[in-house]
C-alpha cells in the first residue's frame, strides 16, 4: 500500500538543511523559546501580514489558548461547525463554553454563513470557522455578521496554510488564526506544533502568559496558565519548509487540478469559489459509492481516508449536547459520501492518473 503522504520523500529533498538547523540548534543549547522560535513567529508575522504571531505546542492549544486570551469561558456559547477534526469542539468545551453548531455549504464543506445568524443567542460571545480541506471560509461575511452582533472571531486555520481570500490569507482575517504544524499538514513540523496569529495586542500579551505558566518570565506568576510553547526544534524545522511552502502549495494545486480533468464527469470534486485560493490540505472526491470506491482503490494499493465519517454533533463525546441524526442534514449526507485521495506535493503525476483510472473503472463497471 502506497501512503496517503510520503513524509520520507519531503525530507529527502531537504535532508541536508533540516540536518545542518538541528545542529545549529542543538549547539546553541537553547530548547525553548529559544532564537528560532521568535524567528519563525517574525516569518509567520510577515507572511500573512498581522501584528503578531505567537508559538505554542499544538493546533489545539492554539485553539484552547485563542479562546481563553479573547475571554470566552463558562456559560458562554461559539458558534462552529460540525463538519470538522475533533480538536474544534473540545477546545470550545475546554474552556466551559458550548459549541453551537451551524450545517455546512455543500460545496466547499466550509460553514453555511446563511445559517449563522438564526443561531446567535444573547449568549453568543464567539463565531470559529475553519477552513476545511484547506478552502477558505466566506471571511467576509463571517467577518460582517460579527461586526453586527459584536462577536469575537477565531479561524482555525490547521487545514489552510498559505489559502487566502481575495488576496488576504487565513488567519488574518479575525481577532485571532490558529495553526497546527502537525506532520502531515501543509506545513508541518516534525511532531506538534501550533501557532496564534493576531493583530490584537492585548490578547496577545494574554495568550503570552497564558502559554507560559501565566508568566512573562521572572518566575512572576499573573494568572493560572499552560504548559504550551513551540519547541526550538521544530520551530527551526518549519523555518526550513516555510521557504518551500508555497511552492508546496502550488504543486498541491497542480495535482488538484490534474485530478479534476480526470475524474470530473464520474465523482464530485472540490470546489473552488470566486476570490479563494484554494491549498488543498485534501482532495476531497464525493460520491453515494463512496465506500465502494474505496475498496476498489484499497484492492490496487491505493490509500484513502474518510474525513470525517462521524460529525461532531454525533459524537459519544458531544452526545450531552442533545443533537440527534437528522439536525444538520447537509453535514451528515457529506459525511457518508467523502474520500480523501492523496494529494501531497511530492506525488507524481502518473500516480494521479493510476488512482484516477482506477476510480473510473470501478464507477464505469
Amino acid at each position: 500500500m502506497k501512503p496517503m503522504i510520503d513524509l520520507k520523500k519531503q525530507y529527502m529533498e531537504i535532508k541536508d538543511e533540516v540536518l545542518s538547523m538541528l545542529n545549529e540548534v542543538l549547539e546553541s543549547s537553547q530548547y525553548v523559546l529559544g532564537k528560532k522560535v521568535v524567528e519563525f513567529e517574525d516569518h509567520i508575522k510577515k507572511y500573512h501580514g498581522v501584528q503578531e504571531a505567537i508559538g505554542v505546542a499544538s493546533g489545539t492549544d492554539a485553539l484552547h489558548l485563542s479562546l481563553k486570551a479573547l475571554g470566552i469561558g463558562e456559560g458562554d456559547e461559539v458558534i462552529t461547525t460540525p463538519f470538522t477534526f475533533f480538536a474544534t469542539v473540545e477546545a470550545i468545551l475546554h474552556t466551559g463554553a458550548k459549541p453551537v453548531f451551524v450545517d455546512i455549504e455543500p460545496d466547499t464543506y466550509n460553514i453555511d454563513v446563511s445559517l449563522i445568524e438564526q443561531r446567535i443567542t444573547e449568549r453568543t460571545k464567539a463565531l470559529l470557522p475553519v477552513h476545511i480541506f484547506g478552502h477558505p471560509a466566506d471571511m467576509k461575511n463571517i467577518m460582517d455578521i460579527a461586526a453586527k452582533y459584536n462577536l469575537k472571531v477565531i479561524e482555525d486555520c490547521a487545514q489552510s496554510f498559505g489559502a487566502y481570500l481575495n488576496g488576504k490569507k487565513t488567519g488574518s482575517f479575525g481577532d485571532a488564526g490558529c495553526f497546527s504544524f502537525y506532520p502531515s499538514k501543509n506545513l508541518g513540523a516534525y511532531g506538534d506544533g501550533g501557532m496564534v496569529t493576531l493583530n490584537d495586542l492585548q490578547a496577545a500579551d494574554e495568550l503570552r502568559k497564558l502559554r507560559n505558566h501565566g508568566s512573562r518570565g521572572g518566575y512572576r506568576h499573573e494568572c493560572l496558565g499552560y504548559n504550551s510553547r513551540l519547541d526550538e526544534i521544530q520551530a527551526g524545522i518549519l523555518l526550513v519548509k516555510l521557504k518551500r511552502i508555497d511552492a508546496y502549495n502550488k504543486k498541491r494545486r497542480e495535482n488538484a487540478s490534474l485530478y479534476n480533468s480526470l475524474l470530473l464527469d464520474v465523482v464530485g470534486c472540490p470546489k473552488e469559489k470566486e476570490g479563494a485560493y484554494h491549498v488543498y490540505h485534501q482532495y476531497t472526491i464525493r460520491s453515494n459509492k463512496r465506500d465502494f470506491i474505496q475498496q476498489c482503490l484499497k484492492e490496487h494499493g491505493i490509500p484513502s481516508v474518510v474525513y470525517y465519517p462521524i460529525p461532531l454533533h454525533l459524537q459519544e463525546a458531544t452526545r450531552f449536547l442533545g443533537h440527534k441524526e437528522g439536525d444538520f442534514p447537509v453535514t451528515e449526507q457529506v459525511s457518508q459520501e467523502v474520500l480523501s485521495l492523496p494529494i501531497y506535493p511530492e506525488l507524481g503525476r502518473e500516480d494521479i492518473r493510476f488512482t484516477s483510472e482506477i476510480i473510473r473503472k470501478c464507477l464505469k463497471g
